[in-house]
């Protein structure tokens, strides 16, 4: 899969929460750290995510936003 978005990191499907219309999928990227993702129910369904999986945590933003 070739994407423009640079910021991609690797890690392991930790924990997958479905709602009533979207998931909330934790991806372990290591050193205790877990990115989570906010995506549809359908979308899961449809990469047919599992915890235990690969997966890629591709970040596309125009903003990123620090606070203290």
């Amino acid at each position: 899969m070739k994407l423009s978005a640079r910021n991609q990191i690797k890690g392991k499907i930790s924990g997958i929460q479905k709602g009533a219309t979207t998931s909330h999928v934790q991806i372990d990227i290591g050193n205790g750290v877990t990115v989570t993702a906010s995506i549809t129910n359908e979308a899961v369904e449809d990469l047919a995510l599992k915890v235990g999986d690969g997966a890629l945590a591709v970040i596309k933003a125009s903003d990123v936003m620090v606070g203290k």
